[in-house]
């Protein structure tokens, strides 16, 4: 039996297991499908601290599991496919099969960004069409980028990118957002900002490794056209990874797990970091901050067991 077992290899999962090592708390991590999380989608990374550099999603994520492994934490390449929360020791099964116990779990499975489904956007993501505006807005200064969404989370991004890019247009399939009304009210007045009602995205066309424009096909008529941009911003919104988690822990309506106090969710002895319950940040630091609070608080959860 472990002490802790940790869900996810993000960089909540990560840092949680670096803070749990070095607390000799002998932490197992179970890495799930994609290790590193949505990370090892990106190309390059500009707003994590320590780096002077860009550093590629990939290779920032490897440094944070090596120096993981370095202080003592134990990695297992498989998801977790079911969970026992009702009795102790706390259970985990996983895709091997293997049934792991501990006296407490951090779960750091994340979140996945909700996608198109088209294959264009599967070819170039990294390579101008991204999912966080505050991740690569940065590299689209003066120039034309398009938002797919109505929701907050566009009209967010749209707001954000707006800051940067010489022009931001908005594409919704309906003819209103679904947006609260003070961004809807933010993204009407700014000048940067227009609305093409009533279209989805057919295609991202590009040219060798870059987005050049989008085909878009009107949602009553039919008819499509094409729209040039340097860049697309999928904005539909997230996913949390929560599914085996249901009838264990308490999550909201949206499947985001629930926090009681602190990081322990509504299962003593159970903590989660990042994405899973975040859906405000969603950042790679913020997620390296929650991972090292709930660390941090599995730590003195366990030392009150005894």
């Amino acid at each position: 039996m472990r002490d802790v077992i940790i869900l996810g290899s993000g960089p909540a999962g990560l840092t949680a297991a670096i803070y749990t090592a070095r607390a000799n708390l002998r932490p197992l991590v179970l890495e799930g499908s994609q290790p590193g999380g949505q990370l090892m989608l990106t190309t390059e990374v500009e707003n994590f601290p320590g780096f002077a550099e860009p550093v590629l999603g990939p290779e920032l994520m490897q440094r944070m599991r090596q120096q993981a492994q370095r202080v003592g934490a134990e990695f297992v390449a498989e998801d977790a496919t079911s969970v026992d929360f009702r009795r102790r020791p706390l259970r985990v099964g996983a895709s091997n099969g293997e049934v792991y116990e501990a006296r407490a779990v951090i779960v750091a499975t994340g979140a996945r960004p909700r996608m198109l489904g088209l294959p264009s956007e599967a070819k170039y993501l990294g390579r101008g069409v991204s999912t966080c505006a505050t991740c690569d807005g940065f590299f689209f200064r003066g120039k034309r980028v398009v938002v797919v969404g109505g929701g907050d989370t566009a009209m967010e991004e749209a707001l954000y990118l707006a800051n940067l890019a010489e022009q931001v247009q908005v594409v919704h399939r309906r003819d209103q957002l679904r947006a609260s009304r003070i961004l809807q009210d933010r993204a009407f007045r700014h000048p940067k900002i227009s609305f093409v009602w009533n279209h989805v995205v057919d295609e991202i066309l590009g040219e060798d490794s870059r987005v050049t424009g989008v085909r878009l096909r009107h949602t009553q008529t039919g008819e499509t056209q094409e729209l040039s941009t340097d860049g697309v911003f999928v904005a539909i919104g997230h996913i949390p990874n929560t599914d085996v988690f249901r009838g264990q822990l308490e999550l909201d309506p949206a499947g985001y797990v629930l926090l009681t106090r602190g990081m322990m969710t509504s299962v003593e002895g159970v903590f989660a970091a990042g994405d899973v319950h975040d859906h405000t940040y969603r950042q790679a630091v913020t997620a390296a901050g929650f991972g090292c609070q709930a660390a941090m608080e599995a730590e003195r959860w366990l030392a009150q067991q005894g």
